[in-house]
């Protein structure tokens, strides 16, 4: 059986809440995946042509009125089957973070410790921040979606975010004081 890229296998997962178009899927991905999974438009529109050449969705053209037609996509049982294989398969690696302030802090002995903490500082706003928009989210979940079966699903994704945010926050908090 074919294997695809994890991008591949998350927007076959985001066909089954609903969207239809690539439009539809980058919505989606910007409101809720973002904070754990990118993808642009660049990656969207080739990843779902290929996934229409190999069976794993339908396309139809759908008219709007005042506006050029837009491509609609469905997912095939075939589809479906290639995203439920992937999702028994274990987890092959621990997700690698890329973290500038990290970074910056590694090498941090060639600059004044009064600029290491302005980026601390600025850092731990940042994930202050990230965190209320975490509440925001799940109080937005919690209100419009109590019925969806995805919707346990999204809060486990979401609980996750929230842990790191506030153990990344101690960590500056600890961090700040330390230095």
């Amino acid at each position: 059986m074919k294997t695809y890229n994890n991008s591949t296998y998350a927007i076959l997962g985001i066909l089954t809440t609903g969207c239809k178009s690539g439009y539809d899927i980058k919505q989606l991905m910007d409101r809720s995946l973002t904070h754990f999974w990118k993808i642009s438009y660049g990656q969207i529109y080739p990843t779902l042509k290929q996934l229409a050449t190999d069976g794993l969705v339908t396309v139809t053209t759908a008219s709007q009125d005042g506006k050029p037609d837009r491509k609609e996509y469905d997912l095939t049982s075939k589809g479906l089957e290639v995203l439920e294989n992937w999702l028994k398969q274990p987890i092959e690696q621990l997700p690698v973070e890329r973290n500038e302030v990290l970074l910056k802090l590694f090498f941090g002995r060639h600059q004044p410790s009064d600029k290491t903490l302005i980026q601390l500082e600025g850092y731990k706003q940042k994930l202050e921040e990230r965190l209320q928009t975490y509440n925001a989210i799940e109080q937005s979940i919690r209100a419009h979606h109590e019925k969806d079966p995805d919707a346990r699903y999204w809060l486990f994704t979401l609980d996750y975010g929230k842990r790191v945010t506030v153990a990344a926050i101690d960590w500056c908090q600890a961090t700040i004081e330390a230095i």
